[in-house]
């Protein structure tokens, strides 16, 4: 049974992002090195956000319940905030090295767009997040024991499994709002996916009253995604020309024929 809900859990929570490394990511090396990078940053995030949070935790009364649980709030805050601001570094040295690839590429063309390093760059952010907020979770699916037993929620490993899935997409999306923001200088943008992010870590505190953080989650997860789309350059046109499973008639198509040099006499 322990199996059943470790691998269960785990393909739930990391099954699209799987899919979405093997499909769009793991085939391109440079792609493969954003990824890495992207988790490294977040890492360093993640470093000085636990730092902040030890160092208030020991310089405040222990015996104080409700002091510790605003720090606990406030360490969330932080992590938060720290996570954007290295998002923001990771843009300045994404875009120097996209400056620098497209000088010393032959046509001048760095051969990584801009957009695809935010959407991987995004993706690193929600997998190496998604790790840390979960493998614990996931180790003690394992067993020995059975939750709920002393009256608690029955449904904790799989709630958490769809939030990580969750916070790995909407990390996704973030990162490709976020770097288009950067690009076009659109601060209300930003200001969105920081309020955004904040809310999302807000609404984990009414765990384990799972309907009222879930719900509105992945209702965010749903309006990041179609933003995220959007800004990407989809459209309506596109998705129903994907669900549609037809091909448009090219009409630029020069015969073989047409471009041999005729014969001389």
């Amino acid at each position: 049974m322990g199996a059943a809900v470790f691998f269960g859990c785990a393909g739930i929570a990391f099954g699209p992002a799987l899919a979405l490394v093997l499909l769009t990511v793991a085939a391109e090396p440079l792609r493969v090195i954003v990824l890495v990078a992207g988790a490294f940053f977040w890492l360093v995030s993640l470093l000085l956000a636990s730092l902040i949070w030890f160092i208030s935790v020991h310089l405040s009364d222990r015996e104080d319940a409700k002091l510790q649980y605003g720090l606990l709030i406030f360490g969330a805050a932080v992590s938060v905030l720290l996570q954007e601001a290295f998002r923001f570094a990771y843009f300045k040295l994404l875009k120097k090295a996209d400056e620098g690839l497209a000088t010393i590429s032959e046509d001048g063309r760095s051969p990584i767009s801009l957009r695809q390093m935010a959407y991987v760059s995004g993706l690193s952010f929600g997998i190496i997040s998604g790790v840390f907020s979960v493998i614990n979770i996931l180790a003690d699916s394992i067993g020995p024991g059975i939750v709920g037993i002393h009256g608690d929620s029955p449904y904790y490993f799989i709630t958490s499994a769809f939030l990580t899935m969750a916070l790995v997409l909407l990390h996704t999306f973030w990162g490709v709002i976020f770097f288009d923001a950067c690009e076009k200088r659109r601060y209300w943008c930003l200001g969105l996916v920081v309020a955004s992010h904040l809310l999302t870590s807000g609404l984990t505190f009414l765990n384990p009253w799972y309907e009222a953080s879930l719900v509105p989650i992945f209702i965010i997860t749903l309006c990041m995604g179609l933003w995220a789309f959007f800004t990407a350059g989809g459209s309506f046109h596109n998705i129903l020309k994907c669900l549609s499973c037809k091909q448009e008639d090219d009409s630029r198509v020069m015969m073989y024929s047409a471009l041999q040099v005729p014969f001389e006499d």
